[in-house]
């Protein structure tokens, strides 16, 4: 059976639509200097990352999420160090998941050589059946690969609300009162595809009783060894602050994955030259590490 048990702090930043849109209002044709500046930015990350270890995130838990696209020097250094880093393998900004590589994704893992493959799907159980077929049918292919190559497997599943319930509840209230369900029904589904993470990255939950259900979900049929982490939806800190939170001593849910909560304020300053290099590295290292202190320490 899949699974992966042990504490994970992941800082994720396998954005690329949104530093394209961000930085450039478009989310193709950059050209060589836009590109090399979205490296260097990641690059700034990932330092913040290994300062972020130095003072304190446990190294045997500490975790990269970035794209082959720009990331790809980060995963050789992380690999020649030995850290988990986790590779992401779908298109970014669509609205269907759709292999970045399409049927050469397995060549591109096997060449990266991460300990994880990661998936971002949008997914509602009670969406178009079509749609949601397709989608299952791939990422189970994306499973099956990593399982018979000896790489684990997780999967970023978004469970978003539907035009009437933006109107009727909003986004805190659906949140709140439907997301909890229909994460846990979707992921029935999945495991009814044969779609097998060892790790769920989910969207945050506001009390541990929701994240119980999720994670006896994920474990349910002898899954005993697959775990959840909390995702950060870009959220700000106090509202990540409590997801991490409602999450402490719920067993299964074993870390974070969390990413421009923690990144993207000191990048913007170094773009707009408010802060200095060194300056964007230290404030990204200190929210990383805020972020571990408030998942172990409440």
């Amino acid at each position: 059976m899949p699974g992966y048990d042990r504490p994970l702090y992941i800082l994720a930043f396998d954005h690329r639509s949104f530093f394209a849109n961000a930085l450039f209002r478009k989310s193709t044709g950059l050209d060589e200097a836009q590109q090399a500046l979205i490296r260097e930015l990641k690059q700034i990350i990932y330092e913040g990352f290994l300062l972020g270890v130095d003072l304190g995130v446990p190294e045997d838990a500490a975790a990269i999420l970035v794209d082959e696209q720009y990331g790809a020097d980060i995963h050789r250094d992380a690999n020649e160090r030995g850290f988990i880093n986790i590779l992401t393998t779908e298109k970014s900004g669509k609205d269907e998941f759709e292999f970045e590589y399409g049927d050469d994704f397995g060549a591109h893992i096997q060449a990266v050589a991460p300990v994880f493959a990661k998936a971002l799907v949008r997914y509602r159980p009670d969406g178009d059946p079509e749609r949601n077929e397709r989608q299952l049918g791939r990422l189970k292919q994306l499973s099956d690969w990593c399982h018979a190559n000896g790489r684990g497997f997780l999967i970023e599943p978004l469970v978003s609300p539907t035009e009437e319930e933006k109107q009727t509840l909003g986004q805190e209230l659906f949140d709140e009162q439907k997301r909890p369900a229909l994460t846990a029904q979707m992921i029935s589904q999945f495991q009814e595809a044969g779609v097998e993470p060892d790790i769920w990255k989910i969207e945050g939950m506001e009390n541990a009783d929701d994240y119980r259900l999720v994670v006896s979900q994920a474990k349910a049929g002898g899954r005993d060894k697959v775990s959840c982490v909390v995702l950060g939806r870009a959220e700000d800190m106090a509202h990540v602050e409590r997801w991490l939170r409602a999450a402490i001593g719920v067993e299964g849910m074993t870390g974070f994955a969390i990413g421009r909560t923690i990144f993207w304020e000191a990048l913007q300053r170094y773009v707009k030259r408010e802060n200095t290099r060194e300056q964007a590295i230290d404030a990204i290292a200190a929210n990383y590490l805020h972020c571990f202190r408030v998942f172990t320490e409440g």
